[in-house]
């Protein structure tokens, strides 16, 4: 079965001049109409008709057979239903053969996909009783309409856009018509179908605006972010990809989470992002049914051999906090938490690069009391080792001796709550979202080496830090040259070790003033509009 696509462009558009040529995304708008023609799975004679000899031209060398039209059919009363019939007819005679079905595409939607006119045309073969399928939107909405000088509903009662009766618009993306029914009046049957398009295929180029619009959805990415978040790692990759995301507002965005990260897909999930888990026993064959343009890696080391899967996948790659072989393959590397082990163009370390939350951007910093009054015990989204309960252990009769409040926040992913129940005077709190305030109002806190640390120095708490395991020891930020007395492998430690630390820094207030002092000498407010920076510019090049 021949179809027959015939592409209406006139060279005298009014409303955008020269429309049909102008570039839009580096490309003439004919362009897109044609390129979508072109790649149907149909077999098919593409023709633009146009009066305009420079349109036809252009349109000769993208790949379409050309129809001159008639100077009498290009006039801003003339309606399609004669040029389209006249095109045909054109068509029918050079070609030699009739076609089944008669397919106007109109080069105003620069959006619609080949795939979406695949399954409009598979469903007229399919269904001989449609005689006509025409390209809508849903526009489904508290309408009106105007009789003389009055406006009147269009609708019975008020209530909310679900439950009102589903009204479509006609778009001018295309319109499948059977032979029989085309005349040089008409392009509707009666039996007529609604093929409904949105996220952007809808779009027609009437006016600057839809052309703006029309221009950022074609210059528009898929960025793809690959996280790890569990019981062992932790959430702090999971909250530094949130925020980037955050961040990224003319973009498309979907998380993919390894198969061992189901609590960093909650989490996900939580926040309202598409977000994926790892099917595959290879994460690369994940990352080709995404089919993204971007990859963004914050789940700890890579290899040599993934990044070049990626590479040759031709998608653009930055990693986050990625110590591993594959570094050397990405087209950016930001590493705010470990030190480089060589300097190499494009990466990017120290706390210079760390990403801060709103609330600690704008949050005051911290003025040291002479008396400690309350302590904060927070060890992030998961705490595997219980360190809170390590340190209540060790620190509570001397608090509750001394009138010192405990304070405990825990994250996403503790589960050791009934641990902390023989501690009958303090406060643990769950998940709190604005953990600054209470950073803030704490005279000493407790908390392991990874992210918190920058959150804490931000607002300029003196603090003792526990690592959570070997990896965290090499994050170079939380040791005494900003400001944070850091204690080594928190399960190495003993009470007592943890108790005569913790009684130093409540008796020495100089030592906690210089501790706030140190903390308050580093920019960290600066660095999530540098790294947004540098992604924008790699998304962008």
């Amino acid at each position: 079965m021949k179809l027959l696509i015939i592409i209406p462009a006139r060279g005298g558009s009014k409303e955008i001049p020269r429309k049909n040529l102008r570039l839009l995304n580096g490309k003439p708008l004919i362009y897109y109409a044609i390129n979508t023609a072109l790649n149907l799975k149909y077999s098919t004679d593409v023709y633009v008709s146009s009066e305009d000899n420079e349109i036809l031209n252009i349109a000769s060398q993208l790949g379409s057979k050309t129809h001159k039209r008639d100077p009498s059919i290009a006039n801003d009363i003339t309606t399609l239903d004669p040029v389209i019939y006249d095109c045909y007819k054109y068509a029918k005679n050079i070609e030699g053969i009739e076609y089944e079905y008669i397919i106007t595409l109109q080069p105003t939607s620069p959006l619609l996909k080949s795939s979406s006119l695949n399954t409009a045309i598979t469903k007229a073969i399919a269904n001989s009783n449609i005689e006509t399928i025409i390209s809508s939107k849903d526009n489904t909405h508290l309408s009106w309409r105007k009789e003389g000088d009055k406006f009147l509903p269009n609708y019975k009662k008020r209530v909310n856009r679900q439950y009102l009766t589903p009204t479509f618009t006609e778009t001018g993306g295309f319109f499948i018509t059977k032979k029989d029914i085309i005349t040089p009046n008409n392009r509707i049957g009666k039996n007529v179908e609604l093929y409904v398009l949105s996220k952007g295929e809808e779009i027609d180029i009437d006016t600057y605006e839809d052309w703006n619009i029309c221009e950022y959805y074609l210059k528009r990415k898929h960025i793809l972010f690959i996280v790890t978040g569990n019981n062992t790692v932790g959430l702090g990759h999971v909250y530094n990809t949130l925020l980037i995301a955050n961040d990224i507002l003319n973009h498309k965005i979907t998380f993919l989470v390894d198969k061992n990260s189901q609590l960093a897909f909650n989490k996900i999930l939580s926040k309202n992002y598409p977000v994926y888990i790892q099917k595959s026993d290879d994460i690369v064959n994940d990352i080709k049914k995404l089919s993204p343009d971007i990859i963004i890696n914050d789940r700890l080391d890579t290899s040599s051999d993934y990044i070049k899967k990626l590479k040759r996948l031709n998608l653009k790659v930055i990693n986050f906090e990625d110590l591993g072989t594959g570094v050397t393959h990405a087209d950016l590397v930001i590493n705010a938490i470990y030190p480089e082990k060589q300097v190499l163009p494009h990466h990017y370390f120290g706390p210079d690069y760390f990403i801060l939350r709103d609330e600690f951007i704008y949050s005051a910093q911290k003025k040291v009391s002479k008396k400690v009054k309350n302590i904060l015990i927070t060890f992030g989204g998961v705490d595997p080792n219980n360190y809170t309960k390590k340190v209540i252990n060790s620190i509570y009769s001397y608090c509750h001796s001394n009138d010192i409040s405990i304070t405990v926040i825990t994250g996403f992913g503790y589960t050791d709550y009934d641990s902390l129940n023989e501690f009958k005077n303090i406060t643990v709190l769950k998940n709190v979202p604005n953990i600054s305030i209470y950073m803030l109002d704490a005279d000493l806190i407790f908390t392991s080496a990874g992210r918190t640390t920058y959150e804490i120095a931000s607002v300029s708490t003196p603090a003792i830090v526990m690592a959570q395991n070997e990896r965290e020891l090499t994050h170079f930020f939380a040791n005494s040259e900003f400001g944070f007395l850091n204690l080594g492998l928190g399960k190495n430690l003993s009470n007592e070790e943890l108790y005569q630390n913790f009684i130093k820094l409540v008796e020495s207030y100089e030592s906690r003033k210089y501790m706030n002092k140190l903390m308050k000498k580093i920019d960290l407010k600066s660095g999530r509009k540098t790294v947004r920076k540098l992604i924008q510019n790699l998304i962008e090049a």
